[in-house]
């Protein structure tokens, strides 16, 4: 695969998953919703690696981590969101950290979540060559 047809792999999986937390924002399920965001920017974000840097992403899944290895100028804002959003990778073997964010993942609280990271992948896909 070439550079553009990788950077096109990863944000095609982006917009699908992108599609998936709106269904499940419309379904109640506002904990899905915040990790398949959580997954969204984490695959744009593997998308600008490789094309900033020609090579295959890390297996991480700390945003801000990835932003930073592509040298992303963040604002304080959006460094702000991508920390909250990384708490939405949620470990399966940790069940009493699930249950204690399961309790802010209000409809309001992810229906603004999910608005902010649309925002964030419209920007990153206009970093797109």
């Amino acid at each position: 695969m070439t550079i553009e047809e990788q950077v096109k792999y990863w944000f095609d999986l982006a917009d699908d998953d992108l599609i998936v937390a709106e269904s499940n924002l419309n379904n109640n399920h506002y904990l899905w919703c915040l990790f398949i965001c959580h997954l969204t920017i984490e695959k744009a974000l593997k998308g600008l690696y490789v094309q900033f840097l020609n090579e295959t992403p890390p297996k991480i899944h700390d945003l801000v981590k990835l932003a930073n290895f592509s040298q992303l100028n963040l604002t304080d804002i959006d460094l702000r969101f991508l920390l909250e959003m990384n708490k939405f990778n949620i470990e399966a073997s940790d069940p009493d950290y699930k249950e204690k964010i399961k309790k802010i993942a209000t409809s309001e609280f992810t229906e603004q979540k999910l608005l902010k990271t649309k925002e964030i992948i419209l920007w990153l896909k206009s970093l797109m060559k």
